[in-house]
């Protein structure tokens, strides 16, 4: 006859407050980084007033003319 092992004792791991601290500080790790990059990915996509290609004239110097 097979023993009877009651279902407390038969586990692998407790569940409980560390596993609720691993999944909190996951968590907020998580949204730490996510903040940090949000920050990041707005101060690299800020407009630039440059015109990217255009020639730009400084003063009243005129442009040659070809």
């Amino acid at each position: 006859m097979p023993k009877t092992i009651p279902p407390g004792k038969s586990r692998q791991g407790s569940r409980g407050l560390p596993v609720l601290i691993v999944l909190v500080a996951g968590l907020a790790l998580a949204m730490a980084i996510w903040g940090i990059l949000e920050i990041w990915g707005a101060a690299i996509d800020a407009p630039s007033n440059e015109q990217p290609g255009g020639v730009t004239i400084e003063g009243n110097e005129q442009a040659p003319a070809n």
